[in-house]
Order: C-alpha cells, then sequence, then structure tokens
C-alpha cells in the first residue's frame, strides 16, 4: 500500500520509515504544504494520508479542505495532545482518525491497517466467484468480465451499495424512473433480474417474495 506522511518532525519520520517499511508499506514523505500538494496533484496511487495539523508552510486542514476531500483519500490528522478543538475539527472535516502526539508507533500502524482494509473491502466486493469494484463499476466472475447493459449495471450498484438490506420494488421502481424517465411496472423489474441473473451465472442474488431483491456477504 502506498501512504503519504505529511510530517516535519525528524524523529516520527525515522520512526515511522521503519516501521511501515517493516509492514511492506511504500511510504513517501513530504515535510511542507507546498510540496505535498504538488505530489498530490501528480500522483493518483495513495491510499492513505497521515497528516500533521501543524507544519512549517501552513496548517494540514487547510490542505485536507483545499485538496485531499477532493480526491477522497482517507487521511489521519496527527495533532497535538492538548488540542481537544482539533481533533474535533478534524473528526468533522472528514478525516477518517486521528492520533495525539506522542503516540505509539504500534497503535498508529493498527489505525492504519484497520482503515486500509476497511478501504479495500469498500471498494472491491466479492461474493463466491464474484467481485465488484464500486469505484469501477466492474462486475467480473472471477477474473473476467461480465457485460450488463448501463440500467442493469446500476441495478447491480444499488444492490451492493445496499449490501445486506432488501432493496424494495418501489426503490427500484423509482429509481429505473430516475435513470431513465421511463415508467416501468413489478413485471419488467422481474423481466430486468432474470436477465441480470443468467448474465451473472451465481446466484448472489435472493429475492424477497412480496418486496425485494438482496444481495449478502458470506
Amino acid at each position: 500500500m502506498n501512504i503519504l506522511l505529511v510530517e516535519d518532525t525528524e524523529s516520527i519520520i525515522k520512526g515511522l520509515t521503519y516501521s511501515f517499511e517493516k509492514d511492506n508499506h511504500n511510504l513517501t514523505v513530504k515535510t511542507t504544504i507546498k510540496d505535498s500538494k504538488e505530489y498530490l496533484l501528480n500522483n493518483s496511487d495513495i491510499d492513505l494520508i497521515i497528516l500533521d495539523i501543524t507544519l512549517p508552510d501552513g496548517n494540514g486542514f487547510n490542505l485536507f479542505e483545499n485538496i485531499i476531500k477532493d480526491l477522497k483519500i482517507p487521511t489521519i490528522f496527527l495533532t497535538a495532545k492538548d488540542e481537544e478543538d482539533d481533533i474535533v475539527k478534524g473528526l468533522n472535516v472528514g478525516a477518517e482518525d486521528y492520533i495525539t502526539k506522542p503516540f505509539s508507533t504500534k497503535e498508529l500502524m493498527a489505525r492504519v491497517n484497520r482503515i486500509l482494509l476497511r478501504s479495500k473491502k469498500k471498494s472491491i466486493i466479492k461474493i463466491k466467484d464474484i467481485s465488484f469494484d464500486m469505484d469501477k463499476l466492474v462486475l467480473t466472475k472471477d477474473t473476467t468480465p461480465i457485460e450488463l447493459t448501463a440500467l442493469e449495471l446500476k441495478l447491480v450498484n444499488l444492490l451492493f451499495n445496499n449490501l445486506n438490506k432488501v432493496v424494495s420494488r418501489n426503490v427500484i421502481l423509482d429509481k429505473i424512473w430516475d435513470w431513465t424517465g421511463n415508467y416501468v411496472d413489478d413485471h419488467t423489474v422481474t423481466v430486468y433480474f432474470k436477465r441480470i441473473r443468467e448474465k451473472i451465472g451465481t446466484d448472489i442474488i435472493t429475492t424477497i417474495k412480496g418486496m425485494g431483491y438482496r444481495i449478502d456477504e458470506e
């Protein structure tokens, strides 16, 4: 995994560089807002950011709100122990987590690995031999892409976004209207899902009689 550390304290940089390399993560270090902005705008393969709030040329909050938030990269804020307002602000602006200085490297590594695992699960969901990439909207069986129409793909995405929950027929009918501007009836919905099931070839969609459809995690 590729991690960006934005931090200017040499002892923290040395300690985390050693720990992340030992844990088989690629760690890139930037010590200023300016260098961090340039790196973020030219690299699209960052999985997580550890961001100090107080930096030599600016505030980590501003970097997060102006650049990182739009890139949707999970971020952990580093903050001084007595700055409780910063902790609250960090969570309110959308950070995944925060950790106070001085901190335990072991605890930070545990939080990083938990976030990376959660992000990976959220991005690609695998059920039996079917995988769905939530970011790319690609459905595959084993490693072979399954060809779906635009509407079929939206219906599959709707079910995966509501994993373990029943999506009612009324919701599906409303969504189809929103997506296409066409009115369809219950029978047409049944036909759509019959076709989707045939293309998938693996029984991952459960029909809840009289209610709707559901996909469950294994």
